[in-house]
């Protein structure tokens, strides 16, 4: 059970939502639209390193890793 990125056409308003089945509706949680955008997430993945940080891996784009950093800053999640 994936959890995707989306984005509301009407209020702009970018969420998550976990989703059981691919062809699931997801309303926007702000506005309750249903006109939404799936987005293309940043991926980042632990290679299982001994210490705490070792095994993380950055993103493979630019982007800055995951939802909660909007300014590129990763230092409160990481």
């Amino acid at each position: 059970m994936p959890i995707y990125e989306y984005k509301c056409t009407e209020c702009k308003e970018e969420f998550e939502a976990l989703v059981f089945r691919n062809d699931e509706t997801v309303p926007c949680p702000k506005c309750e639209g249903k006109n939404i955008k799936r987005l293309m997430s940043a991926c980042a993945y632990t290679t299982g390193g001994s210490d705490a940080g070792a095994g993380y891996s950055a993103p493979s784009s630019g982007s800055s890793g995951c939802a909660g950093c909007s300014s590129g800053n990763c230092s409160s999640c990481h």
